[in-house]
């Protein structure tokens, strides 16, 4: 019992002494952002948001969709895998966004675009009537 008690301590030590995969999480910017001309109130639409990640060593994580009133701030979320190897390839992808108009104002939207040369944000403002 001693014994299996020990490898089994021996064990435990040795995976926790190995180091885990380091990532990084942030924000891209969107490429392009296609929305339609107009929504209608208290229906479902779809905007398709288009990025490229860096190389195969980024992954989506998620959409960033922040709302205050009926502004609507935008990006995309991934993954970095820092300690894999990856080529440089960039990656175009899309995905579509469901909205869903459960406001009769106009909606705004602020699709991340990146940071100028000071660190600053800039978004693309897109304003979506609703009828």
């Amino acid at each position: 019992m001693k014994k299996l008690f020990l490898v089994f301590t021996l064990l435990m030590l040795q995976s926790c002494s190995e180091e885990a995969p380091f990532f990084k999480l942030f924000s891209l910017p969107i490429d392009e952002a296609i929305t339609p001309d107009r929504f209608t109130y208290r229906t479902s639409d779809t905007i398709v948001l288009k990025y490229t990640l860096p190389s195969a060593c980024f992954y989506f994580k998620d959409v960033y969709y922040s709302k205050e009133r009926n502004t609507r701030v935008v990006a995309i979320n991934v993954i970095e895998d820092v300690d894999k190897t990856c080529n440089e390839a960039t990656i175009e992808k899309e995905i579509k966004l469901p909205i869903h108009v459960l406001q009769d104002k106009d909606y705004i939207f602020k699709f991340y675009k990146g940071k100028d040369t000071e660190s600053n944000l800039i978004f693309d403002e897109i304003t979506v009537p609703v009828d």
